[in-house]
């Protein structure tokens, strides 16, 4: 909102910056000057000077200069008109009236904050009673203290179906309003009272910017759970692709740390915590979005992305390359630290204490080398025609960049890099061919096909991509509707197929961009009102249509009942997750399958050979058993 200037001024008339400087730097007076160290940069002289008279401060080292607000904003992450509340209430001022609408919405957003903070005090009670008594187990094994509990508000949401509904409607809370939170869950037969929505979880309240309660995370108990985390749901106080967990409790140590690192998920915010690192924030489930890097970059220049070293962590990293280069300006960007594979932060601190995390962190590549590296993995460069595609790719990531400056700096870095990979013209100093020379590349696609691969290509149209694979995308691309129930099982799949993988997450955005209002958001609620139509210009326009295209012309997309387009979601959802359960059971055999063929190698003149044989083969008749039940599945569809 805007604010009267008369307003803002009684506000600078009322505090003296030097009040507000000096509870975070020592200040000596000079005269009718204050001189301190700066705030902003590391120095053994005092260039920080605050004039009370003029209200202002500036920072000689830095050059940066600015009222009481600016102060607040820079030093605690705020912004203005946070910054402004808080001055006020300190001035002993109160808030401008705001216009009646604005009035009235924020009288409503108010009362559904008091629902949402007596949900958060009922849970913790919850977590000391008998019933969560393997809870608080779980939670000490993974090392997090009472101290920490309290400190970051943990609960527990029984397993009864209305506990929660029942208590706080007993406290004068509307079901309409449990409904509107998130906290529950509203029957469709609307005669019947909406039931719990987080049951037999442990539970982490999600605060805004201003450390109020606007929803929860609940990590299920039971290990057959359909999702492991639940999160609420979009309401009118929250839209996940907005928050950051842990960032209001953060904002004070990122600060002080100059850094703020961003892990998975709460477990690793609380995990990073016990071993000191308070400065740890968590996207809620999806992908950095350009509204959660914003925050990050109120908190520090360079925030540190703390990701698995896997290949979903991998995955993850280069998505938040490509959301981050558009937004990209002088002095923010972001850093990798990959962690060793298997492991998450919480692990790296149960297993080698702060010394090891900080190590980690230590190791961080900056955006422009993880870039070049994602680049250099996706493809051989061995040939000019594939040195050629290598300079083509890095080319148009750095066009994205919007800012000038930046974008023509990363353009000279990325053509240096070439140019000693490759050489100015290609060639090596002696003459010879010089396309990948130093650093040979395995490729999936070289060499010649073999006949049989070539009839399988003219047989299903598309060589390169798993057509079960192909199925599952196909089938979210028919009905995106599906995301409004599906999203983070579809984001968790294990692609093998690049372009799929591509497609998948083009997909993903489309669905999050379209959730980002709350129209949107109850319309994916409701999982109607996404559009098969919306979606395909969205993927043409992202350069993805052809492949879109292709999987339409598959026979299944006419033949499989719960893939056709004309298909109501009641029937997509069964075919769909039986498909899926398919596509992770078969991941995981031919895992183990591989295995036992590598055991086999090493160990063939060994006792218990005989054994690896017979699970060899018990294995491979599971495969047969499960790629058959899939096919009579798609006949009979």
């Amino acid at each position: 909102m805007a604010f009267p200037q008369n307003f803002l001024e009684e506000i600078k008339n009322r505090i003296a910056v030097s009040d507000i400087v000096g509870r975070k730097v020592k200040l000596v007076r000079r005269g009718r000057e204050f001189v301190g160290l700066s705030p902003f940069k590391s120095e053994r002289t005092p260039s920080f000077t605050v004039n009370d008279d003029k209200q202002f401060y500036h920072c000689f080292a830095t050059g940066k200069h600015g009222s009481v607000f600016d102060f607040v904003m820079e030093t605690e992450g705020l912004s203005f008109p946070e910054a402004v509340e808080r001055l006020a209430q300190q001035a002993g001022l109160p808030m401008p009236e705001r216009d009646p609408r604005a009035a009235e919405r924020a009288a409503k957003q108010a009362s559904l904050v008091d629902a949402t903070e007596a949900a958060a005090n009922w849970f913790q009670q919850q977590l000391q009673a008998p019933q969560a008594a393997e809870a608080r187990d779980y939670l000490a094994r993974r090392g997090v203290t009472p101290e920490l509990m309290k400190r970051f508000g943990i609960g527990f949401a029984p397993s009864a179906r209305m506990a929660l509904a029942d208590f706080l409607t007993a406290r004068n809370i509307k079901p309409a309003q449990l409904v509107e939170t998130g906290l529950a869950i509203q029957p469709d037969e609307k005669a019947r009272a909406p039931y719990d929505r987080f049951r037999d979880r442990i539970i982490f309240p999600i605060h805004d910017a201003r450390g109020r309660v606007i929803a929860f995370g609940g990590r299920a108990m039971q290990a057959d759970a359909p999702a492991k985390y639940l999160n609420s749901p979009e309401t009118p106080l929250f839209h996940k692709g907005a928050v950051l967990f842990n960032f209001a409790r953060a904002r004070q140590a990122a600060y002080d740390a100059g850094s703020v690192l961003v892990v998975e998920g709460y477990m690793d915010v609380v995990g990073l915590a016990r071993a000191g690192f308070d400065h740890a924030v968590a996207p809620l489930g999806t992908a950095i979005t350009p509204e959660q890097l914003r925050l990050l970059w109120r908190l520090a220049p360079e925030p540190v992305m703390c990701l698995d070293g896997d290949a979903a962590g991998l995955r993850a990293a280069y998505r938040a390359i490509d959301r981050a280069l558009p937004l990209l300006k002088p002095g923010f960007s972001l850093r990798f630290a990959l962690l060793p594979a298997g492991k998450d932060p919480d692990d790296v601190v149960a297993e080698g204490g702060q010394a090891a995390m900080q190590a980690v962190i230590d190791r961080a590549m900056g955006l422009s080398d993880l870039l070049w590296e994602r680049e250099l993995e996706a493809a051989p460069w061995d040939t000019p025609e594939r040195a050629a595609a290598l300079k083509q790719r890095l080319r148009e990531a750095v066009a994205t960049i919007s800012d000038a400056d930046v974008r023509g700096l990363y353009g000279q870095d990325i053509r240096a890099r070439l140019d000693r990979l490759l050489g100015a013209t290609g060639q090596a100093s002696d003459g010879r061919q010089n396309y990948g020379q130093g650093r040979r590349m395995p490729s999936r696609r070289g060499g010649r096909a073999s006949a049989q691969a070539r009839r399988s290509a003219l047989a299903t149209g598309s060589a390169e991509w798993s057509h079960r694979e192909a199925v599952i995308v196909l089938c979210v691309y028919h009905h995106p509707a599906l995301l409004g129930q599906q999203r983070d099982a579809f984001e968790a799949l294990e692609l093998q197929t690049q372009s799929l993988d591509r497609l998948r997450y083009d997909i993903i955005d489309w669905f999050d961009e379209n959730s980002a209002s709350e129209a949107a958001a109850n319309q994916a609620e409701n999982a109607t009102g996404l559009d098969n139509s919306a979606l395909k210009l969205h993927l043409k326009d992202r350069g993805v249509g052809d492949i879109a295209a292709r999987l339409e012309a598959m026979p299944e997309a006419r033949l499989l009942s719960f893939v056709r387009l004309d298909s109501e979601l009641e029937q997509v959802i069964p075919g769909w997750l039986e498909v899926i359960r398919i596509h992770h059971k078969l991941h995981t055999l031919m895992a183990e399958k591989k295995a036992v063929e590598a055991d086999l190698e090493t160990e063939l003149e060994r006792d218990g050979t005989q054994y690896a044989l017979d699970r060899l083969i018990a294995i491979q008749n599971e495969i047969a058993a499960l790629e058959n039940q899939a096919s009579k599945s798609n006949r009979t569809s």
